[in-house]
């Protein structure tokens, strides 16, 4: 079950790494969605998009679906992140990160993250992804 709303995971992104130009589209109990924006700047030779701007894709991916189910934890960290480029994706279109969590443990979550250009079936990438959650510090320290 998701204890964090999207308005509330769009407030923290935005106060926490306002550098990030990936936006929550959606929070639900099995799956959430990420976007990104795509501009001249984000594109390769040959009009591609860049392969960081879809890990960072992944990686916010990840983030959100971990926080969402465990509240808002900063400290949980990505200890792992592997990414499969399967296709070119459309400059035209915005970058979507759909993300399962397949573990959510005390001390470590393990996800995937599909990645499309919105509106096309064909996934652009693939990526899986490991965080550690940090354990609650004991009281009085």
């Amino acid at each position: 079950m998701n204890t964090v709303t999207l308005d509330e995971m769009a407030a923290f992104l935005k106060a926490e790494f306002p550098q990030t130009r990936v936006t929550v589209q959606a929070i639900a109990a099995d799956e959430i969605v990420v976007a990104h924006e795509i501009t001249a700047d984000e594109l390769r030779p040959g009009g591609t998009v860049s392969g960081p701007v879809m890990m960072t894709v992944a990686d916010v991916a990840l983030y959100v679906a971990i926080l969402a189910r465990i509240g808002l934890v900063p400290l949980t960290v990505t200890t792992s992140l592997s990414i499969n480029f399967l296709r070119k994706p459309r400059a035209d279109r915005r970058i979507l990160g759909r993300c399962k969590l397949m573990k959510l443990g005390r001390s470590l979550a393990v996800g995937e993250v599909w990645i499309h250009s919105e509106g096309v079936d064909e996934p652009v990438a693939h990526a899986t992804g490991t965080y550690a959650i940090p354990r609650a510090t004991p009281p009085g320290r």
